[in-house]
Order: C-alpha cells, then sequence, then structure tokens
C-alpha cells in the first residue's frame, strides 16, 4: 500500500490511517529531511524486532535511533544536561542524529545498549504524523546492498516496488535524498561529530 501526503493540507482521515496502522504494530517506510526511512512505534517490541531483522540488525548490538516530536518527548526517552537540551533547540528539528543516554521510559529493547538516537527531522509528512501520535518512532534507514545504485532510495514509486510486500505502508512524500543525517554524540556531556552527514551543527 502506498499513501500520498503532502507538506500541508492532508486529510485528518489519512493521518489516522498512519497512526492507526502504527498503533497496531504496523511498519511503514516514510520521508524524512534526509533519506526515506523504515520504522514502527518504537513501543511495540514485536514491531521494532520485525524492523530489525529487515534492516538484518541485532538490537543487542546496534544502537536504534527514535523520532521525537518536540523536546519534552525527548525529555522523556533520553537523559540531557542543559547545554545538550540548548545544542539540540538551535539544530532542531533539522538532519540530525543525537546520541543520548536513554531512559527507563524507552521499552527493554532499546534500553540494552544504554543509547539512543533523538532524531527530529525537518520534514513536515513524519512531523504531522509524529504529532498525532503520543510515543515516539522507531526510525532507520532503507536496508540497500553495498554496490547496489542508492537513486532509487529517493524515489517513494521505487521503493514501494521493492519494499512494498514486506512493509505495511509506504508513504509518498515526494522525491527524497541520498545524504544521511550529522551523528553527534552526546553521551559524555559534550558534543562530539561522529559522521558528517547533511547536517552543519550550529553550537
Amino acid at each position: 500500500m502506498i499513501l500520498k501526503l503532502y507538506d500541508k493540507g492532508n486529510r485528518a482521515e489519512d493521518i489516522e490511517i498512519v497512526a492507526g496502522l502504527l498503533e497496531n504494530g504496523g511498519i511503514i517506510i516514510f520521508p524524512t529531511d534526509t533519506t526515506y526511512a523504515i520504522g514502527c512505534l518504537a513501543m511495540k517490541e514485536r514491531a521494532v524486532e520485525r524492523t530489525c531483522r529487515i534492516k538484518n540488525i541485532d538490537p543487542k548490538k546496534h544502537n536504534l535511533s527514535v523520532i521525537c516530536y518536540d523536546m519534552s518527548t525527548v525529555s522523556r526517552y533520553a537523559k540531557m544536561d542543559n547545554s545538550v537540551f540548548k545544542l539540540m533547540k538551535r539544530n532542531l528539528p533539522g538532519p540530525f542524529t543525537f546520541i543520548l543516554n536513554g531512559s527507563s521510559q524507552l521499552p527493554k529493547i532499546f534500553r540494552s545498549r544504554k543509547e539512543v538516537g533523538i532524531r527530529m527531522p525537518d520534514n513536515a509528512v513524519i512531523m504531522e504524523i509524529a504529532g498525532r501520535l503520543d510515543a515516539p518512532l522507531m526510525t532507520a534507514t532503507l536496508p540497500h546492498e553495498p554496490d547496489e545504485d542508492i537513486g532509487y532510495l529517493t524515489d517513494p514509486g521505487l521503493i514501494h516496488e521493492k519494499w512494498g510486500n514486506t512493509v505495511d505502508l509506504v508513504i509518498d512524500g515526494g522525491y527524497g535524498g541520498t545524504e544521511g543525517s550529522t551523528v553527534v554524540d552526546c553521551t559524555g556531556g559534550y558534543a562530539e561529530i561522529v559522521r558528517e552527514g547533511k547536517g552543519t551543527l550550529i553550537e
């Protein structure tokens, strides 16, 4: 199933379709401000496990990331001091993944790694969906082979051709990008850029 959504003016019933699917443990592919991503409701552990199987990753060995609607939501699921809070406020929404120490509010599958990546994409489609939900969205890049042309990852129609039978919904939010987010590790109480990506950090 593929569903076209827009930066503004979406029908309330379309947003409810997506929210209902996620709340029932569904997996979706959606646009962000970097690349298209795959994800599910973070509080649905079976959906997280299923997403990890699709990605072929072990959640006990790989850091997982979530999309939060606002800084209030971030503070529920991650620990940060005042300086990190201000840094994130300056740069979010934007193409960054901030690595923080997770809180006890996260599901056990996240807590096994003690750290969690926080995303707040500058993308109206996924943020409208995140605002409708009362929990963060697990998010991960779409899997692809090392020698595969990732150009197809920008086209929601081609994404649906490849993944439409694997996930429950592909959201068509227009053409996406191929550059990932800038990853900033803040677990030590200071910001360390561990992967340069689309974003330029304002410190």
